[in-house]
This record gives structure tokens, sequence and C-alpha cells, in this order.
């Protein structure tokens, strides 16, 4: 029988997890490692590595309020890196891209307009579904304008509360009025699609003031809402004032979750995972042959990590303020050629190449394509994972898809299926 345990054990949104990659030796040259894969429809991800705070709850490889020459020096070596890594891929093609860190919109907006500058010098991506992050502080007129005339498609906001005490609370000092000027402006700036992020579990908060984020969120109609469970992870500012879980926080996360799912379904709203809403009757996705579980991603910057068949790489990873300055300061320090090669990574073998292509389809709400499965791999998804049917004896999965209470357990049933080599790896992490 599943025994799953406590529905919040982590947010799989990659496979395997970045704290399973571990150094390269010796480190391979791009071209060979991009030997034999399709680079025609490539996923582009551009890492801009700053903030202008650092939220509490936040984990990601970023810095706050760089000195002004460092952003320069950073866009300078962006530049290098993407020349040096178009020309070991020659034939990369992007069907989408994602620009995000960090708080890309950090960046003024002549800096955003050099960035979007060497992005299409250097990748020749112009136009095409593209997601940019942003933040209340940065959603400025200006920052904006350059946003949708470069093609953003989507721009993605991290609100998590309306309520100032509770946004106080999750370690993210902002206030209510310029939210809301942030979120006028994004609607009044152009066509690009609304995400709007939200955090539930945070210290404080109730049902009540749940839904009454959920309703402010829905004002402004946004095309898609992301709700996140609030986690305390190591080395963040909630986990070093000791912030965590009491003994009926998973309860109340559930609880949080079911009225959000209830209340969006009723307000026309499709779940597309456990986190991911969409308003169907918004501006539709534009189309592309973009495989999330088959084709690759291209990832460049300080903080990106790439992804082929085979290999998945990145440049060394931290979270504490002194590991990430460090890291930043060797980037901006690399050589060119250091750029031709793979530093950090993790090599899937014909196993974990299937265990993260039906990891990535079994955690969204269309579920696995058994065929697809069986065309890719030559063999039946069901007897490569027999675990597939403990998952539909305990009532979380009925045929190839999460059931309602599955998806509600994404961030159980995922670390579950994680495989016995990549929870070792990740178990030997040194958080920093």
């Amino acid at each position: 029988m599943v025994n799953l345990g406590s529905p919040y054990q982590g947010y799989l949104y990659a496979y395997p997890h970045k704290t399973a990659y571990r150094p390269l030796d010796p480190r391979p040259r791009l071209e060979d490692v991009w030997a034999g894969e399709d680079p025609a429809k490539l996923f582009l991800y551009v890492h801009v590595p700053y903030c202008e705070m650092r939220c509490g709850f936040c984990n990601l490889f970023t810095r706050a309020n760089p000195p002004h020459e460092q952003v320069t020096a950073y866009l300078a070596q962006l530049r290098r890196q993407t020349a040096r890594t178009m020309a070991a891929i020659p034939g990369a093609r992007f069907a989408r891209a994602a620009i995000g860190g960090g708080t890309p919109t950090y960046l003024t907006a002549p800096e955003l307009t050099e960035l979007f500058d060497l992005i299409e010098d250097g990748t020749g991506f112009e136009r095409g579904p593209m997601s940019v992050e942003t933040s209340p502080a940065t959603a400025t007129p200006d920052r904006l304008k350059v946003l949708n005339e470069r093609g953003a498609t989507r721009i993605s906001i991290g609100v998590q509360s309306f309520l100032d005490a509770e946004a106080h609370a999750a370690g993210r000092p902002q206030h209510r009025p310029e939210v809301d000027r942030a979120l006028d402006a994004i609607r009044a700036a152009g066509p690009a699609g609304l995400n709007i992020d939200l955090i539930y579990g945070i210290p404080g908060q109730t049902r009540a003031t749940w839904d009454e984020s959920l309703s402010t969120a829905l004002r402004w109609a946004p095309e898609e809402l992301y709700l996140y469970p609030l986690y305390v992870r190591p080395m963040t500012g909630l986990g070093r004032r000791g912030k965590g879980a009491d003994p009926q926080w998973d309860a109340q996360r559930l609880e949080l979750y079911r009225h959000a799912v209830a209340r969006l379904t009723a307000e026309g709203y499709e779940q597309r995972s456990m986190r991911q809403f969409r308003r169907p009757d918004g501006r539709p996705d534009t189309p592309d042959e973009y495989c999330c579980q088959d084709d690759g991603m291209l990832g460049l910057g300080c903080g990106a990590r790439s992804y082929t068949r085979a290999l998945h790489y990145s440049f060394d990873y931290a979270v504490g303020v002194a590991h990430v300055r460090g890291i930043l300061a060797d980037y901006l320090a690399r050589p060119a050629a250091d750029f031709d090669v793979a530093e950090v990574g993790f090599a899937l073998d014909a196993a974990e190449q299937r265990r993260r292509w039906l990891l990535k389809s079994l955690l969204r709400a269309e579920g696995v394509d058994p065929a697809g499965y069986s065309a890719r791999f030559g063999t039946s998804v069901d007897d490569d994972f027999p675990a597939l049917a403990g998952l539909r004896d305990a009532g979380y999965a009925e045929g190839h898809r999460l059931t309602a209470e599955g998806l509600a357990h994404s961030d159980a049933i995922g670390p579950w299926l994680i495989s016995a080599g990549v929870r070792e790896a990740m178990a030997g992490h040194v958080t920093r």
C-alpha cells in the first residue's frame, strides 16, 4: 500500500533535482554534449540573478541590490557566454523562451533593452512564446514598455499575498498600493498575458484572508494563477529565523489548497497542475512544437540550467549570500573559453530518462500519454513503473492521470518516485 506521508515534501519542478548535480570531471565540451540532439526546437532560458530584496522564503540563486557596475559586467559576460554557446550548437533554434532569476526587471529599461539586444543578436530568438518575471517594485511603465515591445507574451508577478501583514510574515516587506500600481501598469502596458503568484500556508493566514487574496487577484482577470504552498528551506530568511511547521501546518495548507481549487474552478479556471490554473477564455497559448518531456533547454547566465536527453548541467549553485556572491564573482572572471564546456551536472542513463519523462507528464493534469511513452522508449510505461499501480490502488491515479487527490499530493508523489541514485545524490548535497 502506498504511504506518501506528508503531502508537502518538495516541489519537483525539474528532474533530477539540482541538488543531485556534481562537478563534471573532465568537463565535456558543449559541442559533444549537444551532438546527436535535435536543436531545432529548444527552450531558451536566460537568468538574471538580481533582485531588489531577498524574500524570506526564497532559495533561488540571486543577489539583492548588487552594485551597478556588476550588472554592467554581467550583461557583458552574458553576451560572451551566448556567443561561445551558440558557436558550439550552430543549429540551435528556439520554440519558446523565458527570462527569469532573480527578477529580470531589476534591470533598468536601458539595461533590459541591452539584454533583449544580446538575446536577439546572439540566439536569433525574436518572436514566440516568452515569459518574463517581474515584481511589484520593478514593474514600472518604462520597463514594461520594453517587455511588450520586445515580444513578451507572458508577464509573471510574484505578489504572494495582497495583505501586507501576510507578505511581511513570509519575509516580503511590500505594500499593497505598490502591488496595485504594478498590476495596473502591467495591464495598461500591452497585450502580454498576466500571471499572478500567490502563497498559502503563511503564518497567520486564514481561509478568509486566503480567499481575500484570491478575490483580489481575480479583479485583474489574470490569464494564469500559480498557487504555491509555503516551504521553509535551509539558508533562507525564514529558515534562519527558525520558522517552520507546527503539527497542523500540513492540514492547514491542504485546506487552503482545496478551497482555492474549488474557488478558481467555479470562476472558470482550468487546473493544469497542483500549482497552475489557467483561464481558458483568456489569451490563448501561442502554438509551438516544444515538448517539455523530451526537447532540450539551453540556459544562459550564471544560475541557468541546460537540459539534453543525456546530461543536465549548469554552473555551481548556492543559496547563502556569501556563496552566491562568490559564484557570481567567479562567473564574471571566467575567460570566454570556459563557456565552451559543461561544468556541474547529472548524466541521465536510459532509466533516468524514462523516469524524467514519467514525472514531467504525471504531475501535469493531462497525465501520461502511454502511446507517446512507448513511441519514445519502445517499452510500456506500466511495465517500466509498476509503482503506478500502487498510486491507482491508493486513489491517487486513474489510468495514467492523477486524480484530484493525486494532484493535491503532487509534492509527495514527485519525491516518492525519485530514483534511489538521485535520492542518494541529493542526500549528499551540502547546502550553502
